[in-house]
């Protein structure tokens, strides 16, 4: 089934109507499968950077400091154990920690589909024309978005507050990306990339040329059933 939507030029002017894959912009909304992917993604990204160096690792401490018996001193091969001043740590974080969480693929698809629709709900998803641009110039960035928040309901696109939009383009395009990527508060992904963190992230999704972004889309999470069916 299909959801029927407006479309807009980049300069703000109705253009038509457009139908929307109901799998992607009416699923049910599910929170907690929103936030477990999240969190998984956020863990996956996640680097170890602290790290302490066990007595195996701190430089030195090879010689035996003091003779075995006779000296009335407590025994002690290296002045590298942990417990010398220099010394290596015991228990330490090290920079070996795996943070990474397993994420099912159909889980990852079912929490877009699920941000996505709830966005669309909101009436925070809008669809755009494919602005014509020869060269990248971020005035014609700003242009365009004062031109976008003239939309009803949509008057925050001129804000500066961080994260107030999301530009979804059907490839990667080198020429859009770089006209608004100094404005600061704004987004570029391909549709090819867009996860859920994206969606949720800024307060508004943009689709531009959606008749492309949303085929590439709808045509990615697809793709497994299609592949399961071909093996049929």
């Amino acid at each position: 089934m299909k959801i029927s939507t407006t479309t807009y030029t980049y300069e703000g002017t109705k253009s038509a109507s457009f139908d929307l894959p109901e799998a992607i912009f009416d699923a049910k909304w599910n929170p907690n499968l929103v936030h477990d992917v999240i969190t998984a993604m956020d863990a996956n990204a996640r680097v170890a950077v602290a790290h302490t160096k066990g007595r195996g690792e701190v430089r030195g401490g090879g010689k035996k400091p003091w003779k075995q018996k006779g000296t009335g001193r407590a025994r002690h091969g290296s002045t590298r154990s942990p417990i010398w001043v220099g010394g290596g740590v015991s228990l330490g974080p090290v920079k070996e920690r795996d943070f990474s969480q397993k994420i099912n693929k159909k889980a990852k698809h079912a929490a877009l589909k699920s941000a996505l629709s709830e966005k669309f709900r909101k009436n925070t998803v809008l669809f755009i024309s494919a602005p014509s641009l020869t060269a990248p110039k971020t005035k014609e960035g700003i242009t365009m978005l004062t031109k976008l928040a003239g939309i009803e309901g949509y008057d925050h696109l001129s804000s500066s507050r961080k994260n107030v939009a999301l530009f979804v383009t059907p490839t990667a395009n080198e020429i859009f990306m770089k006209t608004v990527r100094n404005i600061g508060n704004i987004d570029v992904v391909p549709a090819l990339n867009l996860d859920v963190r994206d969606v949720m992230k800024y307060r508004t999704v943009i689709f531009v040329s959606p008749e492309e972004s949303v085929k590439t889309l709808e045509a990615r999470l697809s793709a497994r059933t299609l592949a399961a069916s071909a093996t049929k």
